[in-house]
């Protein structure tokens, strides 16, 4: 089982990213998969999920600025991130996600190695 993510980099405030999150070695239609992230010096966050079946899942800090979605195709998850505050500055993770309903990091049966996201002028 592998999780990749990329797509980090440094953003201005107001500026917008699509991480992405590449996934092999598990039948990945069949899983729901989450982003999280990790602030310097802060416990790791629950941002979003989506089921196997489409249907997503928001912290309420994220709802209307972030979107997650999938393409069962590709293997691979993504999170297009809008409206950058520099408090999104983080490293994001993707995971696949046991836990129903999704909302918190508890149920993460692995987690990729994360992409660093900087949101600063």
């Amino acid at each position: 089982v592998q999780l990749v993510e990329s797509g980090g980099g440094l953003v201005q405030p107001g500026g917008s990213l699509r991480l992405s999150c590449a996934a092999s070695g598990f039948a990945f239609k069949d899983h729901a998969l989450s982003w999280a992230r990790q602030a310097p010096g802060k416990g790791l966050e629950w941002v979003c999920g989506i089921y196997s079946d489409g249907n997503t899942a928001y912290a309420d800090s994220m709802k209307g600025r972030f979107t997650i979605s999938r393409d069962n195709a590709k293997n691979t998850v993504y999170l297009q991130m809008n409206s950058l505050k520099p408090e999104d500055t983080a490293v994001y993770y993707c995971a696949i996600d046991r836990a129903y309903p999704m909302g918190n990091t508890f149920s993460f049966a692995r987690r990729g190695q994360g992409t660093q996201v900087t949101v600063s002028s």
